[in-house]
């Protein structure tokens, strides 16, 4: 009950917030549009902020409004039109996408180009590769898909998943767990891998995607409705031309972008900010043409693993939950 409430009052607050926005905008003759992060504001956010600072959303003549996630995420609120868009993870989206009523949401432009998850420990731990996990203990958030990953790179590494010990632990300071009792964790690395070697603290280091390929998806993306996509494809597309430049400004200049991130956020670490952004400017696009495009090679090769070993009920058909069609040229 109380999870419920919690729910309601953060949809209330969230619906008196950009109605008061929406007046405002359009005052100033700007369409308003809501984003709802995933988390914490982070350096994965740091071109939304920038295309704010700079003008590139006023450019498209948006108004763009940040609020924070409900405790499930916030795939609910653009799912039933409470926000525009959102940030989302492949791998986590599966289970909304994987039934015969699958949630109406698409993913409409990648933030960072390839996977840069994978585990991390303290260097005097000598796990130097999956198999090392052995004998060790690791936080689990107690995920199918997380665990039958970490089995999936442990055995082709030749280790044995059984010996690894599971400790259910909801982490949210990697540099912290690590100097307890926990001796691996999954982490991303831009922020946790970052701020380990910020902080000092001598770790090793493996990519999930440096594995095995199949876990080269897309983590995190950018997603709206479907019924808004199809009922306001023009201002879809200007929110992502818009972000887009955020994004291409802060591979460009990740120390005046991390100085936006911070001026928003200045509860944040300003030296992991600004070391994680340096890091992240050549992630976002990487190898890529053009930022924010999603390979349907990749997102597909991960949602047929997903099916063949039995980790959602339901096959998602190819090229299912993504399009490329508002990326600027």
């Amino acid at each position: 009950m109380k999870r419920w409430i919690s729910i309601f009052l953060l949809l209330t607050l969230v619906l008196t917030f950009t109605s008061c926005a929406k007046e405002d905008a359009e005052e100033q003759g700007e369409k308003e549009v809501t984003f709802v992060f995933d988390w914490v504001p982070n350096t994965n956010h740091t071109g939304v902020y920038v295309a704010a600072e700079k003008g590139f959303y006023k450019e498209q003549g948006l108004k763009v409004n940040i609020v924070q996630p409900p405790e499930d995420g916030g795939e609910s609120l653009v799912a039933s039109g409470k926000a525009e868009f959102g940030v989302g993870f492949q791998d986590t989206m599966a289970a909304a996408w994987a039934n015969e009523d699958p949630l109406p949401i698409t993913a409409v432009l990648a933030i960072i180009n390839h996977n840069t998850s994978g585990i991390l420990s303290a260097k005097d731990k000598n796990i130097e590769s999956p198999k090392d996990m052995e004998h060790h203990n690791y936080a689990t958030w107690d995920n199918p898909v997380e665990q039958a990953m970490l089995k999936n790179v442990i055995e082709k590494d030749g280790g044995d998943f059984s010996k690894v010990e599971l400790i259910p632990s909801t982490v949210t300071d990697a540099v912290s767990a690590l100097q307890t009792n926990i001796d691996t964790l999954w982490v991303y690395y831009a922020w946790d891998g970052i701020a380990a070697e910020v902080k000092g603290l001598e770790t090793n280091y493996f990519n999930f995607a440096d594995i095995n390929p199949i876990f080269d998806y897309y983590t995190p993306f950018i997603f709206s409705s479907d019924r808004f996509i199809e009922e306001h494809p023009e201002l879809v597309r200007a929110f992502v031309e818009g972000t887009s430049k955020g994004y291409q400004y802060a591979i460009e200049h990740p120390e005046e972008a991390a100085e936006i991130l911070l001026k928003h956020n200045p509860e944040m670490d300003e030296e992991i900010a600004m070391a994680s952004q340096k890091w992240l400017a050549d992630q976002y696009q990487a190898d890529g043409d053009r930022f924010g495009e999603i390979d349907p090679e990749r997102w597909n090769a991960f949602y047929d693993w997903l099916w063949e070993e039995k980790l959602i009920d339901q096959k998602i058909e190819k090229d299912f939950g993504f399009t490329n069609e508002f990326l600027p040229e």
